[in-house]
């Protein structure tokens, strides 16, 4: 089990923590001056100095529960968390480029990780962020999960789980405005980041686009530092530009 011994002004919770974004932001705030206190969960084992406590999680319902109720030792103590589960491509599925590349196993996988599991995220961590700490809570979505921005088509499974994502949040805010006046919700997107997700899709990128995870880590970390506590939902891009939801 955790221990509670934590400043509450400086713990942050990192969730997909293996992902590059997820360690980039771990680096990062290690590197910050004063104590500052990491928790990062993860499905694998990771390598991170002692003062970094790791939670092994398969991401199954069962032990997102399990990890909600070890967090439970430190209710109201975070003062960041960032959610980074998502999935664009893996051996098995790649984003469609028409009707015809529907797919309902590969569709119910991307809605699963992008979708269904921060959703349950929240869940879990709803009753574990209502306290006097502010709390913004950053959830990684996408522009192409923007209705409203959508002029290009194709890749129907991802954008549809990451606006289904968006009105997740969207509720979620709705919800913690009610529950947890302490949390800001923020939709987040990081850009094209230089990691295997984006491996196959960068000969459209622009120059200058294709983002490090460490400036994205840094972006993101700023952002949340300045959001006001209004019991609304944010969806920013990197440079903190609003989206069109």
């Amino acid at each position: 089990m955790l221990s509670d011994e934590t400043n509450t002004s400086t713990t942050s919770l990192i969730i997909g923590a293996s992902s590059q974004i997820g360690q980039a932001l771990i680096a990062q705030l290690l590197a910050q001056a004063g104590d500052t206190r990491i928790v990062a969960v993860s499905r694998g084992v990771l390598e991170l100095p002692e003062s970094v406590r790791c939670i092994s999680c398969d991401y199954t319902p069962e032990a997102i529960a399990r990890v909600g109720d070890e967090l439970s030792t430190w209710a109201g103590s975070f003062a960041r968390i960032v959610i980074c589960n998502g999935i664009l491509h893996n051996e098995n599925l790649k984003p469609e480029k028409r009707l015809e590349d529907l797919n309902l196993q590969s569709m119910a996988e991307v809605f699963r990780v992008n979708t269904f599991l921060p959703a349950l995220w929240l869940q879990a961590l709803a009753p574990i962020v209502r306290s006097q700490q502010a709390c913004p809570i950053a959830v990684l979505s996408a522009r192409v999960g923007s209705i409203s921005d959508n002029r290009a088509g194709g890749w129907y499974s991802y954008r549809a789980s990451k606006a289904a994502l968006n009105m997740v949040i969207q509720s979620a805010a709705i919800e913690f405005a009610r529950r947890a006046k302490n949390v800001k919700l923020l939709a987040f997107h990081p850009g094209t980041v230089d990691t295997p997700l984006s491996a196959p899709f960068r000969a459209n990128v622009p120059e200058g686009k294709l983002f490090t995870a460490e400036y994205v880590a840094r972006q993101l970390l700023d952002l949340m530092t300045d959001l006001p506590l209004d019991g609304r939902a944010s969806y920013l891009d990197y440079a903190g530009e609003p989206i069109a939801w």
